[in-house]
């Protein structure tokens, strides 16, 4: 037993690899290249995500830009064709297929995703509701694996499967989603199981408020700004980490059904899809320890302390703020949040709207501050997405798996072009032991 409390104890100190390593042997740490730019892994004609220009060799801020196979974001959800209320499902097509559908073709995928919506017989009551886990992504990875048993050709790698076995998951995750969502309630929170049937010909964003609500009752406002969330999370390139995820296991050759499922995985991490977890939670914090956040001075004072690991979680990260790519904005973050300002306009939900406004305007300052430099940072789509959920009536544990509902397509998208690499990707590590270690045979160990 001592033997075992000591290995915990050395946990860190065996596995820590030192910092200054990296720079030593030129790794590029998370596939980071020393200037915070990504690695190239790969090519891609699925999408662009744009936030920077490299002028002469320095990385410059740039105005964000997303687009899926050449079309611009805001022009793929925000038509100027009013009478459009739904655009996941084309934006779905569009990264499936590569170009944007026919009315005819809409129309036909629309059927066909309406046609895969139900589940095997018994599979609600043996996969969803019994061994019920605590955690709606761990229970959509272990559902996808399932449906994996009911597929005759689950091994198959044709065209023809590859492209139903997308549809067909586009089509039942959010089904899957809100069924272990009541299912987790049922079992852990006392509350209760509704099963809602889908209703035929209701769009992926109805659906899913359909069979939430026990009323099954939403206004066409509601509907549209829940498809809008969806396509804001249809694609992010193939760099992010559940995308790359999926083309690591693509290019391994392995079954559809186990890539989404290691995607989703990928995706439940704080670092990935689950920041708006840790978002929401440091809202909840400024509220209760900041109670004059609406002065300026006071929620800037606030946000240093966060910086300086003397408030919330101890990370000094700002979360909400910052990313990757993007630099002066993520167009993603603009779209969502011109979409909550209305929606919280004139509702209780204005003066939470306002924290979220104050702290995405005063955080470069509260950096200056504190580090004595300036930083061209932006708000991320996590920071507004939890509170447009919020006013959706979407309860926080769905918020990540609702990530992942939108981001099917484009996982599918990025296996599709991964499978017809025919390379597996394989990275090399450097190692830092400079001699073999002399065997030691186990009576003289001491």
């Amino acid at each position: 037993m001592a033997d075992r409390i000591a290995l915990y104890d050395n946990f860190a100190a065996i596995n820590r690899i030192d910092p200054a390593l990296y720079a030593r042997y030129d790794v590029k740490r998370g596939l980071r290249n020393a200037d915070g730019t990504g690695v190239v892994a790969g090519i891609t004609n699925i999408s662009d995500v744009h936030g920077y220009q490299m002028v002469d060799g320095v990385k410059t801020p740039d105005e964000g830009v997303l687009h899926l196979r050449g079309y611009n974001l805001n022009d793929l959800v925000c038509p100027t064709d009013e009478t459009r209320r739904f655009n996941f499902e084309e934006v779905a097509y569009l990264l499936l297929m590569g170009e944007l559908p026919t009315p005819a073709q809409l129309e036909a995928f629309i059927a066909a995703i309406d046609d895969m919506r139900e589940l095997p017989d018994g599979f609600t009551a043996s996969m969803i509701m019994r061994d019920t886990p605590r955690d709606i992504m761990n229970l959509l990875s272990r559902t996808i694996l399932e449906l994996y048993a009911h597929d005759p050709a689950a091994e198959d790698r044709g065209v023809e499967h590859e492209v139903h076995t997308a549809v067909s998951l586009i089509s039942k995750l959010p089904r899957i989603m809100v069924l272990a969502y009541h299912a987790i309630e049922c079992t852990f929170n006392q509350g209760s199981m509704f099963i809602h049937r889908f209703i035929p010909g209701q769009s992926t964003a109805e659906t899913i408020l359909s069979m939430l609500r026990p009323s099954r009752e939403f206004t066409p406002e509601e509907a549209r700004m829940l498809d809008i969330m969806l396509c804001l999370h249809a694609e992010h390139g193939g760099g992010n980490n559940s995308t790359f995820t999926t083309r690591v296991l693509s290019s391994a050759d392995t079954d559809a059904y186990s890539a989404y499922a290691a995607a989703i995985g990928s995706l439940k991490g704080f670092r990935h899809g689950g920041a708006n977890h840790k978002v929401r939670a440091m809202h909840a914090d400024i509220r209760e320890n900041c109670p004059d956040w609406a002065n300026d001075a006071a929620l800037t004072a606030y946000l240093e302390k966060i910086l300086r690991r003397d408030a919330f979680d101890g990370s000094g990260l700002i979360y909400g703020m910052g990313h990757a790519v993007y630099t002066l904005s993520d167009p993603r973050a603009r779209i969502c949040k011109a979409y909550a300002e209305k929606l919280a306009k004139g509702t209780p939900f204005e003066e939470e709207f306002a924290l979220l406004d104050g702290i995405e305007r005063l955080t470069p300052k509260a950096i200056a501050n504190v580090k004595g430099r300036e930083q061209v940072i932006c708000a991320n789509i996590d920071m507004y997405s939890g509170l447009v959920y919020t006013m959706l009536g979407i309860p926080e544990e769905m918020f990540t798996p609702m990530f992942a509902c939108g981001r099917m397509p484009g996982w599918a998208a990025h296996r599709f072009e991964e499978t017809c690499t025919g390379r597996i990707i394989r990275p090399a590590y450097q190692t830092t032991y400079e001699a073999e270690r002399a065997y030691v045979p186990l009576a003289e160990r001491e």
